[in-house]
């Protein structure tokens, strides 16, 4: 894990968790950079990006358990009558959550608003009537096929809301981070590190057309929380259910599987659910693994670039972990630092972090 704060290029923090053997660790360095910087701690908020979609995936699992909705449901089921003209039953809740509904990575007519902003702020100036344009006039391409797709997961959001008789921020709070005393975590954009790329400051993160997609922030040590909930024995309530439904493979994604949003990858009779997230801004990423019962959080205060390696080596260090447990060998955790800053401190994770 060391070697992660040189593969983030421009990053001033770096904030790392993980979760063996029943403990949890958090490691941080550096500094929140901007005006007025700040040392990096445990609690220090992160733009997620993509790492969104895993929190979407699981309300999805939780509304199904209670009953409110079915995977299998059409989304036009709960959307208004006529929203979505050009979607068949065909593009169900499942399908959304698992990018097999056919439909494209991004809605029609988001690309003219982002050009300006590309580098910037590309989802800034569209909103949720420019989504309801673009939804009106969507026609999916042929289902079952696996194709990423912010739309997609932004529309299963804008669904399962629609189906609780909520905005999404709300739902998500009552369903998910209030039960796992995420206090961390919303879809704001106060209190947290400033992002860079390339070494330049950007501007804060907004996606108000797509929140489900990519808006949330959250700090390394509510993501370890989160994750934990995710590790077996799941607790008796619906969303220690659906923590461990979003676990099952559903669909074939080329050389892995797809649960409810997360990734799936076997080996060797271990398993490893992983996602990553990138604003222009930060990088994050984070996978758990049921079978061994770890959990691994990096986020970084730089966006990603062609080269970045940050991703692919959080990747490895979370494999790392996985085969670490499943044969133990005794020795001291490498702690992280971010470049040219002072040695990492550490936070024990809560022993309250595996809600019930």
């Amino acid at each position: 894990m060391a070697h992660l704060p040189a593969a983030v290029p421009g990053a001033t923090g770096v904030a790392v968790a993980l979760r063996r053997s029943g403990r949890g660790l958090v490691l941080v360095g550096g500094t929140t950079g901007g005006r007025d910087p700040r040392p990096v701690t445990g609690r220090t908020r992160f733009e997620l990006g993509s790492l969104t979609k895993t929190f979407t995936g699981l309300l999805l699992a939780e509304m199904a358990d209670r009953g409110e909705v079915d995977p299998t449901d059409p989304v036009v089921r709960h959307l208004p009558p006529g929203a979505a003209p050009g979607l068949g039953r065909e593009v169900t809740l499942e399908r959304l959550a698992t990018h097999t509904a056919g439909l494209p990575r991004l809605p029609p007519g988001l690309w003219r608003a982002a050009l300006p902003h590309w580098l910037t702020n590309p989802y800034r100036d569209f909103g949720a009537d420019d989504f309801d344009a673009a939804l009106h006039r969507t026609r999916p391409g042929n289902p079952g096929r696996y194709h990423y797709s912010n739309f997609g997961v932004a529309l299963l959001g804008r669904a399962l809301a629609g189906a609780a008789g909520l905005s999404y921020g709300q739902l998500l709070a009552e369903r998910v981070l209030g039960p796992l005393g995420l206090h961390d975590t919303d879809l704001s954009a106060s209190a947290q590190v400033t992002g860079h790329l390339r070494g330049r400051p950007r501007p804060r993160w907004e996606i108000p057309g797509l929140p489900a997609a990519g808006g949330l922030r959250s700090s390394a040590s509510d993501l370890l929380r989160y994750l934990t909930a995710h590790l077996p024995p799941p607790c008796p309530s619906p969303l220690g259910r659906a923590c461990a439904d979003v676990a099952r493979p559903r669909a074939s994604a080329g050389h892995h599987e797809v649960g409810l949003v997360w990734n799936v990858r076997h080996r060797s009779g271990r398993d490893l659910l992983f996602h990553s997230g990138g604003t222009r801004g930060c990088t994050a990423f984070a996978a758990f693994s049921p079978t061994t019962g770890t959990a691994f959080v990096a986020l970084a205060n730089a966006g990603p670039t062609v080269g970045s390696r940050f991703v692919q080596h959080a990747y490895e260090a979370a494999w790392e972990l996985v085969e670490r447990e499943a044969h133990p060998v005794e020795g001291p955790v490498a702690t992280t630092t971010a470049p040219g800053q002072r040695p990492s401190s550490s936070v024990s994770c809560p022993s309250s972090a595996k809600p019930c």
